[in-house]
């Protein structure tokens, strides 16, 4: 309930800071009732804030109050909030272990054991990863109280730094850190929520050098050696230098490679940077050649969207494939293209070589090349499920398979001629109605169908270094801040690390938003529409700035450009979607 108020708060403020409460578009096409979209214009400087220290004669009470109050210093700091504990506390307390974020006044009260009560509380690790909501015992912190030279002061603080979350959403953006898979072929990203402003890319920095955890095991790996340190900040200008202490040993110019990869797509989320330089130990990092300045836009190749994918739409037209622009489907030259074979969903891989189709009523999966002589190269993978939904491809061309049998859903991947199966816990043997897999093979999402209404779950896909697969992890369920039954009727990837959603509220009324793999709350960053019209499906990609359309029955329109009115579809057109 906190975070549905604090949403619509947003959104509302948004829709009212628009010229008109609507978009309209032409009667034959959909009304836009709202639309929000904040990210693309930077976040307003927040307000300093100068905490008081510790006052003589304080009470307890008033102590832990103050040491919150600290806490919210602006810029940030915990100098202040360091006053307010004893000198072992002040000597011993981290709060860069943890944050914990929480929504309204909290309720303070005691003598010599002071305890918190936090409403709403959330929490991140140190890194800044989304762990979710604390537990009804958690959000009651203790603070034990002694006297210091005859003022109370804080025995023992939790390692967190805890701040309420209005606080946090102006000073912290989301922001991702980049890991590679276990085969060191692509680049996987994992969200985390670092601050605004001239800190970015040191917190990016460090939250890399902390490695993906073991949590992350199988998942995805560093090469970045372990036990390495700042010495400095990151300067946020134009070719920033990242001084770093610790012994790397023996690295292949392979691993510095793959190392300038991962601080190239990490760095340049911060837009002021455009390259860096890399120093250990005060010896500097450079390539063969002698290369020491690395450009931010370096490791193209591992791009988790997908090296060189093809950027064009794919889908059926009376049972054909087709290809190309929103105003331009044409019939692709191939088996596919040439002849009816009863397809009813397709998924084509990343460069655009091999079609994944459906066919006899979602009974049979054929593969086929996307080009080349009719008849050739079609041969069939599936032949004995009961229905099958749209498959998906991620970067090492696997097929991801869901056939949504009678005892429920039964995942497979195909690598090869035939599929082998997958369980994935939570997932498998459920009402599944939809489903992704991200472009960098990491992670599963699924739409689950229950008599409460539909659950968006994800799950994480495991390998070993030569990319065989292990096992997936248990999926837990991504919070979803809107109605409490949801109809979900598509879901489309929008970036790397978020999903759009579509929830069908009524026959002629569906909301999409973007939410994020993590679960966190939707941030200024976050799409919202509401649609006046029925929605059959969205179009997305990963890639990062390409459109997602929602589709109607004769017309796209662009969800990430709104004033360019829709783009008329032939109706006969189906199953249309990017590669992946």
């Amino acid at each position: 309930m906190r975070r549905r108020r604090l949403v619509t708060a947003v959104l509302m403020g948004l829709v009212l800071a628009l010229p008109t409460g609507c978009i309209r578009v032409p009667e034959s096409g959909p009304v836009v009732k709202t639309r929000s979209q904040v990210g693309s214009s930077p976040a307003e400087p927040p307000i300093y804030i100068d905490p008081k220290p510790p006052q003589p004669g304080a009470l307890p009470v008033d102590i832990v109050n103050g040491f919150l109050d600290a806490m919210t210093a602006t810029p940030i700091s915990t100098d202040v909030a360091k006053e307010f504990l004893s000198p072992d506390a002040a000597s011993t307390w981290a709060p860069e272990k943890e944050t914990i974020t929480y929504s309204d006044n909290p309720e303070v009260r005691g003598q010599a054991t002071v305890s918190v009560t936090l409403p709403g509380a959330d929490h991140l690790d140190g890194r800044g990863s989304w762990r979710g909501a604390l537990t009804d015992d958690q959000n009651i912190l203790e603070f034990p109280m002694q006297q210091v030279d005859g003022e109370w002061r804080i025995a023992e603080a939790p390692d967190a730094l805890v701040v309420p979350e209005s606080w946090y959403e102006q000073r912290y953006r989301q922001a991702s850190l980049y890991f590679f898979d276990p085969t060191a072929h692509v680049l996987v990203p994992e969200p985390v929520y670092v601050p605004r402003g001239e800190k970015l890319a040191t917190a990016l920095i460090q939250g890399l050098l902390r490695g993906p955890g073991r949590s992350l095991s199988k998942v995805s790996r560093t090469f970045i050696p372990p036990g390495l340190k700042l010495v400095l900040s990151v300067p946020a200008q134009s070719v920033a230098d990242i001084s770093l202490r610790g012994d790397i040993g023996q690295q292949t110019p392979q691993a510095i490679e793959l190392m300038v990869a991962q601080l190239a797509w990490t760095l340049r989320q911060e837009p002021t940077i455009r390259a860096f330089r890399i120093s250990i130990g005060g010896q500097p990092v450079t390539l063969p050649g002698g290369v020491g300045a690395f450009s931010v836009d370096q490791g193209s190749e591992y791009d988790p969207t997908g090296f060189q994918a093809s950027s064009l739409l794919y889908g059926l037209r009376e049972g054909r494939l087709v290809s190309g622009t929103p105003d331009g489907l044409d019939t692709v030259d191939g088996p596919l293209g040439a002849a009816d074979y009863g397809v009813s969903q397709i998924g084509v891989n990343f460069n655009a070589t091999r079609v994944a189709a459906v066919t006899g009523g979602g009974r049979a999966l054929l593969l086929a090349p996307v080009r080349g002589p009719a008849g050739v190269g079609v041969h069939e993978v599936v032949s004995s499920a009961r229905h099958l939904l749209r498959p998906a491809w991620d970067f090492a061309n696997r097929l991801w398979l869901v056939d949504d049998a009678a005892d429920g859903a039964r995942v497979s991947f195909v690598e090869g001629q035939s599929p082998t199966g997958v369980r994935v816990p939570h997932i498998s043997g459920q009402d599944v109605r939809s489903f992704l897999v991200s472009r960098d093979g990491s992670r599963f999402v699924a739409v689950v169908h229950r008599r409460s209404g539909d659950a968006l779950m994800i799950s994480r896909l495991l390998y070993d270094d030569q990319g065989r697969f292990l096992r997936a992890t248990r999926a837990h369920r991504i919070a979803w801040e809107g109605p409490d039954r949801l109809h979900l009727g598509d879901i489309a990837w929008q970036t790397p690390t978020t999903v759009a959603a579509l929830d069908v509220l009524t026959q002629r009324l569906a909301q999409v938003r973007t939410i994020s793999v993590d679960g966190s709350p939707p941030g200024l960053e976050s799409l919202s529409f509401t649609l006046d019209g029925k929605v059959r499906s969205l179009a997305g990609s990963a890639v990062p700035g390409a459109p997602l359309y929602a589709v109607f029955n004769a017309s796209l329109y662009d969800l990430t450009n709104a004033v360019g009115g829709p783009t008329s579809l032939d109706a006969s057109v189906s199953s249309l979607d990017y590669v992946g």
